[in-house]
């Protein structure tokens, strides 16, 4: 037997111990006659992952890097992908083979390892480069992966290093220290590592560790503080930014060495706030030494004025007030920087940067008052009296009692659907569009339905051909059926249109074999709407194939116009079909009724028992409302029963000292009824059935899937205060258990039809005092569009919002951001409307922290809106002792309303 298929054959039986042995017995051209073979073999076990397969790999990997005369091809054979993940890189053998090549092979073979980026980086490289390195004293390699490999290794707390002693003993101790201990501050993600603290003893930190080598010489200090400084500039994830602040810390630097890097320090007067007010510390420290230049101090508070944290900004108007103190020669620059707070949302800091104006203005001269009467005009209208007095001129051109008036936004207008989609090929498209959406819009779905059906009654057989493609990529399986049903589920239809599922198979690929395809025990209310629907389109179109449905609404909040509903209805008439069940019970309860005799004579006319029911559906006004009131429950007593702790606590959560909204109904499924006295099925009318919203949750076989939508809301378009109450925990959720994202659908409701109760004001006033910037935003979008649309009920709105202030559940600093914003857009008169009967609930409580802000902007609102009136509260407030924010505005506010 040769020496080539002598290793071809340990290769293919994975005898990697014996690979260095045959490979070294090799000729240059017998090794180069084996890669050929080696590289088939390498193919041939992608995606296996049997223990055989894995030592195959190890003896593939060794050969093939002995093989390669060429440092390039070798680099690149070990490096492979196919490799990664098998360890096949950490065995002996490797290394065996490639210290028998000659060293300058080997430098430049660990040097292109060590370079390579991406899925071309594997951490089992790691110890191949590192005793290369160390054997042969080449340079070390500083990349970003090796360098990253290092630091895991050097400061591993898993028993990869001996624990008797510290982190700084290693450090010492390894000759790659000087070099890739300055590297760590360019590597991402890497701040728990550094604030990681393995014991209490000296060294053994990293912020600790670098100082001491620091001190010792043994890596460059300058270095070391200017790479910090460079890293905490660039900026990153928090975790990072905090861990260099710390190494920065522990570093020290001296006054001397500070004054060096005074760019970096007013470059992190941008970062994070935590590092902006380090920044901002050390450089008033060295304004006060006389070591920066004037001019510094402007800049760093044009920076550092515009800052939403108010600590920074107070402190930034106290540095400038020491500044002019100390050299009365600044004066004119220090309240020119002052001035830069006017504008300042934040009113107490726009009165803070006035009284520094005031103290050094005469020092300052009267050269500065043009720029000062000019960046006035930006105070709070509160300040303007006294700053026209300061200035000598007066301030804010308009008298805010003669030149208010409230800006809201246009009042939304439904965006029509648009005409069906016009061709097979099309409806494919906009399905493939619909499964990659991570949230599909109505729009996207209801068009696409509706094409499936469309285009099967024209043409199934060219349908089919055309959404081929689509379901290659997105096959329908239909097993372990866990979510609830969707829009993404229209799939289902397309599945049944090309033949991949059979809708006559009642639960043959579905979870549940009980039920009927995708209604399910893990379907909510709206879930199994969804699932009738797209059940009976799918037995539809392969049956008698509808030519349309009549459910499609017409504009994106899922309404129907009644012009169309007539005149789908009359096509149905004329082809002597009968519309589906679910089709015209959907269709129904998104109908827009309507007072235009045109379409209700058109109504009459139609014979066919859904035309008669449609005709007397508008004639008697649709679906009414359903009544909601707000009640208050005690929380219930514990059930033993219970099915965990976990669920017991929550119910308690839940209810506790908590207002819930009630929608009792009658009759349910209430509404004309057909000509034979039917009523709508049995998957709508669970919509209207009478439910208060902690009962619905709890009861619920899957309570994480209670997670509404536009969708959800589109099935009821006319009956926003009803979706309301059924969501009401969700809302809650976002304010009192700081749940994210619910408050999302605020803006839907806003703009969806019906009246505005209760339920609808409640949910509101949770959204304004949620947890998360982005639900208060949302929140205060719907606001904007109730007022906009003559809906909002400021007097309901505030005494919700003062209720549940009183009771903990909204923080008044959450919910002054959120009306402040609201404020900011011009709807001074609005905010007021829902301030002034919260107030009196606000204040008769303890205040908490953002007490004085509300009471602040109430102020501001008042005065904008001319409100006049005494609120009893507030004049209570305004007659405490003692100048805390909170006494100060409720005086400012109670002088407004006096008039």
């Amino acid at each position: 037997m040769s020496g080539v298929e002598e290793l071809l054959r340990a290769v293919r039986e994975g005898r990697t111990p014996q690979v260095p042995a045959l490979v070294a017995a090799l000729g240059p051209a017998e090794r180069r006659a084996c890669l050929p073979a080696l590289k088939e073999l390498r193919k041939e076990l992608r995606g296996e992952w049997s223990n055989a397969a894995t030592a195959r790999a190890g003896a593939v990997l060794v050969a093939g890097a002995g093989c390669h005369a060429g440092p390039a091809g070798a680099a690149a054979w070990i490096g492979g992908r196919d490799f990664a993940g098998r360890s096949c890189a950490r065995h002996p053998a490797l290394g065996t083979v490639v210290e028998a090549q000659p060293v300058e092979w080997q430098i430049e073979v660990v040097n292109r390892l060590a370079a390579r980026r991406g899925s071309g980086w594997s951490w089992d490289l790691y110890p191949l480069i590192e005793r290369t390195v160390r054997r042969t004293g080449c340079p070390v390699p500083a990349t970003e992966a090796f360098t990253g490999e290092w630091l895991d290794r050097v400061g591993a707390d898993d028993g990869r290093r001996d624990r008797s002693r510290t982190l700084l003993e290693h450090l010492r101790e390894d000759a790659f220290t000087p070099v890739l201990a300055p590297r760590v501050f360019e590597l991402a993600d890497i701040g728990w590592r550094f604030e990681h603290r393995r014991t209490e003893r000296p060294g053994d930190s990293w912020p600790a560790a670098l100082t001491a080598l620091a001190a010792e010489g043994r890596v460059d200090r300058a270095e070391l503080i200017d790479r910090c400084l460079a890293r905490l500039v660039r900026g990153g994830k928090p975790g990072d930014q905090r861990a260099f602040l710390g190494v920065l810390a522990a570093l020290a630097p001296s006054p001397d060495e500070y004054a060096k890097q005074v760019r970096s320090l007013v470059a992190m007067l941008d970062a994070l706030s935590v590092i902006a007010g380090h920044a901002q510390q050390v450089l008033s420290e060295l304004d006060a030494a006389g070591l920066v230049e004037p001019e510094v101090l402007a800049e760093a508070s044009a920076v550092v004025l515009f800052r939403t944290e108010k600590k920074l900004v107070r402190a930034q108007l106290g540095w400038l007030d020491k500044a002019a103190k100390r050299s009365p020669e600044r004066a004119g620059p220090v309240v020119l920087a002052a001035a830069e707070a006017f504008g300042h949302p934040d009113s107490a800091l726009q009165e803070r940067a006035l009284a520094v104006v005031a103290r050094h203005l005469r020092a300052a001269g009267e050269a500065v008052l043009p720029d000062l009467r000019l960046a006035a005009e930006g105070l709070n209208p509160a300040h303007h009296a006294r700053a026209g007095e300061l200035l000598g001129a007066p301030v804010g051109g308009d008298d805010p009692d003669t030149g208010w008036s409230e800006l809201l936004p246009p009042a939304p207008v439904p965006r029509p659907l648009g005409e069906p989609i016009a061709t097979a090929a099309e409806v494919a498209e906009e399905l493939s569009v619909l499964l990659a959406a991570a949230q599909p819009e109505v729009a996207d779905f209801e068009r696409t339905l509706d094409g499936l059906v469309r285009h099967a009654h024209l043409d199934r057989a060219a349908l089919a051909e055309a959404l081929a493609p689509v379901l290659r990529v997105h096959p329908w399986t239909g097993f372990g059926r866990w979510h609830d049903c969707g829009p993404e589920d229209v799939l289902y239809v397309a599945a049944v249109i090309a033949g991949a599922a059979d809708p006559r198979l009642r639960g043959a690929v579905f979870r549940d074999r009980n039920s009927v395809p995708l209604r399910g025990g893990h379907n909510t209310v709206y879930g199994n709407v969804f699932a009738v629907r797209l059940t009976e389109a799918a037995e539809r179109v392969t049956a008698d194939r509808p030519p349309l449905l009549l459910a499609t609404p017409t504009d994106t909040t899922g309404a129907l116009s009644a012009q169309a509903l007539v005149d789908r209805l009359g096509r149905y008439q004329e082809a002597g079909v009968e519309p589906g069940e679910a089709d015209l019970h959907a269709a129904l309860l998104r109908l827009t009724v309507t007072a235009d005799e045109a379409v209700l004579a058109a109504a009459d006319r139609l014979t066919s028992p859904a035309g008669r029911w449609t005709a007397r559906w508008l004639r008697e006004g649709g679906l009414p409302g359903q009544p909601s009131e707000r009640v208050r429950f005690a929380p219930p007593a514990r059930d033993a029963g219970a099915r965990s702790f976990f669920w017991e606590r929550r119910r308690e959560h839940q209810w506790e000292g908590v207002k819930r909204i009630c929608v009792a109904q009658p009759g349910v499924g209430a509404g004309p009824a057909g000509p034979a006295g039917e009523r709508l099925g049995a998957e709508f009318r669970a919509l209207l059935a009478a439910t208060e919203p902690s009962v619905a949750r709890a009861s619920a076989q899957d309570e994480w899937l209670w997670q509404p939508t536009a969708h959800w809301a589109a099935v009821l378009p006319h009956h926003r205060e009803e979706l309301a109450a059924r969501w009401l925990d969700g809302f809650a959720d976002g304010a009192d258990r700081e749940q994210r994202g619910a408050a999302g659908l605020l803006p839907v409701l806003a703009e969806a039809g019906g009246p505005a109760g209760p339920a609808l004001h409640l949910a509101l006033a949770y959204g304004l005092g949620a947890r998360f910037p982005e639900d208060r935003t949302a929140a205060v979008d719907a606001l904007l569009v109730l007022a906009a649309r003559r809906c909002l009920d400021g007097g309901l709105l505030g005494r919700e919002l003062g209720e549940l202030v009183t009771e903990g559940t909204v923080k008044p600093n959450r919910l002054a951001q959120a009306l402040t914003a609201a404020a900011d857009t011009g709807a001074y008169g609005t905010v007021w409307s829902v301030l002034a009967p919260a107030l009196p609930a606000v204040l008769a409580g303890a205040a908490g922290r953002g007490t004085g802000e509300l009471v602040a902007l109430a102020a501001d609102c008042a005065r904008r809106s001319s409100a006049r009136g005494p609120i009893p509260e507030v004049t209570e407030a305004a007659a405490r002792p003692g100048t805390a924010r909170l006494v100060k505005e409720a005086r400012a506010l109670r002088d407004i309303l006096a008039g």
